[in-house]
């Protein structure tokens, strides 16, 4: 699986010379000695002296790539590559701009398989090593688990943010971290934007929700804390965000510029203690946020391009010593006040290190460069991040071998044991809200024909289809017949026509439901199978709240996310094979009075 036409030793020799012979540390992430430190820091600087003013910009970007390969391609995505970036490939993209990280996603075909993957990540290392100042390469994704995971199946899939939350486990979030940061670091892939820090304390949070851990700061510093050790000490870098905290707001910064009302004291309690937990965790990376904060910078600059909120907090107040990155420089919410080109040359003055994913990373890259020639942003003060990010990239172990081999791949990747951990896990979360008349567990030789509709939202990494079809699939592996009837998230009337028709002579329904509103055709699905008079269940397979505006069910659970891992283990819960064991790590509020709490954070029953 290795690119034949360059050798481990060749490579070995590469990154030596390249780094001044550094060695390797035995945990990849963990903190040197300060004598150690010194010497390889000093080592590093000399490469960096090595380096032309362009090599040393290209350093600061992590930037996007079509194709399942470094240097060949499919058609499709050189062309969508000479379209946006002006290369044909990977390995181009590399000798153009030395850009110091790539960003891998499911869309850009870069995560088809692990092999490929493996592949891919081979390729791009080469390339790195291929330069006049050989340097290995930062490999992301976003593979938080849950609802937003780049990598699919075989790998294994764990149960999200909100879901370990539930769990209340810092075990079991330790431990999923440690077995995804094991199968992401066999893949080449090795640093990921995990963990979600974010204090998701507005039910209304369109880009977050149940990408938290909870709404309990301490709780979600516990839980943060717990998945940096374990992703780091599986070798891979984590990336805490979106800091300075995004977890109270009704827009998405993806499209516009959200605001963030809380005063510096209501912040200091609510969305610092996860990141502090993040920085005394030792996490290498903390991604910032497209949000404004008045109270941190009046200047109402988004905190990606704010000095006051990157340097004077994170830096000054916070003590944070490591690399800092962007969220991607294509969000809306950071180009509302600023142009592209403006934009890199900000953050970079507001205290970034890392600049990911700019839409034009040519216009970005000569801003940077220009900025630099110009002396609005003098060398030092980009070499003081090329020394954090090459300092990162020592301390995974990538200056003595940033190659992974097809043992190591075959023998991490999706193992018996990694995917009997996650459906352990997974039962350690689905919370039971409601069970009158104590109709859960149904048992099949008393309620065996079920009927399963509900949503079928666009499926994430960790599906194999709509979850009706796999929530029906898993409960008649249990015994039961099952019949699934999708019905999506909006359904129609003759959808709901159909759902009750199906309804009728069944023993009892499970509906899926996700992300109910005021005015979704979800709750008339849910009023009026309940008018059949059949026992209901309701599956909330997103957020929580869901149960606040539903009436009429007779059983309702919350899984947290469609996922299949998450999906199979409410099947065990409603079949009994499991008790529940998740508790609330969020409170539902009353739908039409939110000072009213319905079910506060803990709540959860059992059988």
């Amino acid at each position: 699986m290795h690119d034949r036409t360059i050798s481990r030793r060749a490579l070995l020799a590469a990154t030596a010379v390249a780094a001044g012979a550094v060695a390797s540390q035995a945990a990849p992430v963990a903190a040197a000695s300060p004598q150690l430190a010194a010497r390889r820091r000093d080592r590093l600087r000399r490469l960096i002296s090595r380096m032309s003013l362009e090599e040393k910009v290209g350093q600061l970007f992590v930037m996007r790539v079509y194709g399942h390969s470094a240097t060949a391609p499919d058609q499709a995505d050189i062309d969508a590559n000479l379209a946006e970036i002006g290369v044909r490939t990977a390995a181009e993209l590399i000798s153009t701009y030395h850009v110091g990280g790539i960003i891998y996603f499911a869309w850009a075909h870069n995560t088809r398989d692990p092999r490929q993957i493996a592949d891919l990540s081979n390729g791009i290392q080469k390339a790195g090593l291929a330069q006049n100042t050989p340097v290995p390469l930062l490999i992301a994704t976003d593979q938080e688990h849950g609802i937003v995971a780049r990598v699919g199946k075989p790998a294994t899939l764990m149960p999200g943010a909100m879901a370990l939350g539930a769990s209340r486990s810092h075990a079991d979030a330790r431990e999923a971290a440690r077995i995804a940061g094991a199968e992401l670091a066999a893949m080449g892939i090795n640093q990921n934007y995990a963990p979600d820090a974010d204090v998701n304390v507005n039910p209304a949070n369109p880009v977050i929700g149940v990408r938290s851990f909870g709404a309990d700061p301490q709780a979600v510093a516990g839980m943060v804390a717990a998945q940096v050790t374990g992703y780091q000490s599986a070798g891979i870098a984590t990336a805490a965000k979106h800091f300075p905290g995004h977890g109270d707001t009704k827009d998405d910064s993806h499209y516009s510029l959200p605001t963030i009302h809380h005063t510096r004291e209501q912040w200091t309690e609510l969305d610092a203690p996860p990141f502090r937990a993040a920085i005394d965790a030792g996490v290498a990376s903390i991604m910032t946020a497209h949000i404004v904060v008045p109270a941190l910078d009046p200047s109402e600059d988004p905190a990606t391009l704010s000095r006051p909120i990157v340097t004077g907090v994170l830096r000054e107040q916070l003590g944070y010593k490591g690399v800092v990155i962007t969220d991607a420089l294509g969000m809306e919410g950071v180009r509302q006040k600023y142009d592209d080109a403006r934009v890199p040359v900000l953050a970079l003055k507001a205290g970034v290190d890392q600049l990911l994913n700019p839409p034009d990373l040519r216009l970005a890259w000569n801003a940077v460069l220009t900025a630099v020639k110009d002396g609005e942003i003098s060398e030092a003060r980009i070499e003081e991040s090329i020394l954090r990010i090459l300092e990162l990239k020592e301390r995974l172990g990538l200056f003595r071998d940033a190659t992974v081999s097809a043992r190591d791949l075959d023998r991490t990747v999706g193992t018996r044991a990694h995917l009997a951990a996650a459906d352990r896990i997974a039962e350690h979360t689905t919370t039971l809200l409601v069970n009158e008349k104590g109709l859960l567990p149904l048992r099949p030789r008393r309620k065996k024909n079920l009927l399963v509709v509900g949503a079928d939202p666009a499926s994430p990494s960790g599906t194999t289809g709509p979850p009706t079809t796999v929530l029906a699939k898993a409960l008649t592996e249990l015994g039961f017949t099952a019949t699934a009837l999708s019905t999506g998230t909006a359904p129609s009337a003759a959808q709901i026509e159909a759902a009750v028709a199906g309804a009728q002579g069944k023993d009892a329904v499970i509906v899926a439901t996700y992300n109910v509103s005021a005015t979704s055709s979800q709750r008339t699905l849910v009023s009026a199978l309940a008018a059949t008079g059949v026992p209901l269940v309701s599956v909330a397979i997103r957020n929580p709240y869901d149960i606040a505006r539903l009436s009429g069910v007779t059983a309702s659970l919350a899984a947290y996310s469609w996922t299949d891992v998450e999906v199979r283990a409410a099947a065990r819960v409603i079949a009994g094979r499991v008790r529940p064991r998740g508790r609330l790590p969020v409170p539902v509020q009353h739908a039409d009075d939110p000072a009213l709490v319905l079910y506060p954070i803990g709540h959860g029953l059992s059988y």
